[in-house]
């Protein structure tokens, strides 16, 4: 099955191969969202996508289904009880005990005990569902609108109508083939509140921890139903969703709504984290593009970079050190706010997937390679 790594690599392409596969693939997959992860001791060495904090505990999600978490700051792992053994993109955790981790195959897990075991709470087939009941809406309010409108705005309004049957033929493919599209990307607020995003446009929204979710796709402004790669908040509570073709969503009141802001870059992006000031963003992707905000998105400038590695994730020390990882062992490190970045390249060049600071000024990333210790600029601890 096709890593996060991989889809970020490779794009489009790598998540449009994955709607080609044959009927006894599909049955596959529904296999293994039903086949609990396995236990092993290698999990830690196995391929891992995201990392996030509950507390002082370090959890970590990758392949085969493995979430491990650790008390020691990563010296030594324990490895969660998780129902499924799909590849697992994305890991955040509202509180210290409630968490959720999203995947292929559209799957959505909660934890309420710091990561130690999880529930399936969703599939990508009850998401599709989700997505074709709120289209359907969409139509039969644009059906009245084309109806009551005068004849002038009658051509602008019939060519959005055509896009909806057009986006609610697709999801009805979708739903024929099966539980494929993977969300990619999860943030919740508390234990209540969250959303989660994914392949083709798939947003989705809980007030309540889970138990139920709304098809949040049609607050955004994504008619060509792009990618969404990243979703997360900065400082000063603004969210920001980052995808493919350069999209970049803003939201100044907890996701209620969401404004569409006019990107710097037509590639795809990756990620996007704050720099620890009110309002700033540093948005990141493709060939090591980096862009920075001072003011929610509404304007960019290109941070200098001597990397074309594609970035993938980043965080923020408690100093004020701002650290992007990517592919090809690229970590990049700025002491200045995020001005400028000085690149190092780990020695195994084995893609970096997330970074989360410990001790001191060390980190500890994830990546194709597992866990790894290193200090501040990247290199593997002694």
């Amino acid at each position: 099955m096709a890593t996060r790594l991989m889809c970020k690599t490779l794009g489009a392409a790598c998540l449009g191969l994955s709607m080609a596969l044959s009927a006894p693939t599909v049955f596959a997959l529904a296999d293994i969202i039903e086949t609990p992860s396995r236990p092993t001791t290698l999990a830690p060495a196995h391929l891992l996508n995201d990392v996030d904090t509950a507390g002082d505990r370090i959890v970590a999600a990758g392949v085969r289904g493995h979430i491990i978490f650790s008390d020691d700051g990563g010296e030594t792992w324990v490895q969660g009880e998780v129902p499924v053994s799909v590849t697992l993109t994305g890991v955040d955790f509202g509180t210290e005990q409630h968490g959720w981790a999203v995947g292929h195959s559209g799957v959505v897990l909660h934890s309420d005990d710091a990561g130690e075991n999880w529930d399936l709470q969703l599939t990508g087939v009850r998401a599709a569902e989700l997505a074709i009941e709120s289209r359907q809406e969409q139509i039969d309010d644009m059906e009245q609108k084309l109806e009551e409108a005068p004849e002038e705005e009658k051509d602008e309004l019939d060519w959005a109508l055509g896009d909806l049957y057009f986006s609610l033929e697709n999801l009805q493919a979708d739903l024929e083939i099966g539980p494929v599209n993977p969300f990619l990307d999860v943030w919740f607020e508390n234990d209540k509140h969250g959303f989660v995003v994914g392949a083709y446009g798939m947003f989705l929204r809980t007030t309540d921890g889970g138990k139920t979710w709304k098809d949040w796709a049609p607050k955004l402004e994504n008619p060509s139903s792009f990618h969404l790669n990243s979703i997360g908040r900065i400082t000063g509570g603004g969210l920001v969703i980052v995808g493919e073709a350069g999209q970049i969503f803003v939201s100044v009141d907890g996701g209620e709504s969401w404004e569409k802001r006019e990107s710097p870059y037509e590639g795809s992006l990756f990620g996007a984290i704050g720099t620890g000031n009110v309002n700033e963003i540093l948005a990141f992707g493709l060939r090591g593009n980096i862009f920075f905000s001072s003011d929610l998105g509404r304007s960019w400038k290109v941070v200098p970079s001597e990397s074309d590695a594609t970035l993938n994730d980043g965080t923020v020390s408690e100093d004020g050190r701002i650290t992007l990882v990517g592919n090809g062992g690229a970590v990049l490190m700025s002491t200045n706010g995020g001005d400028t970045f000085r690149p190092y390249f780990r020695d195994d060049r084995e893609g970096v997937m997330d970074v989360v600071p410990v001790s001191g000024t060390n980190l500890l990333i994830v990546g194709e390679g597992g866990v790894k210790h290193t200090d501040a600029r990247g290199k593997n601890l002694q």
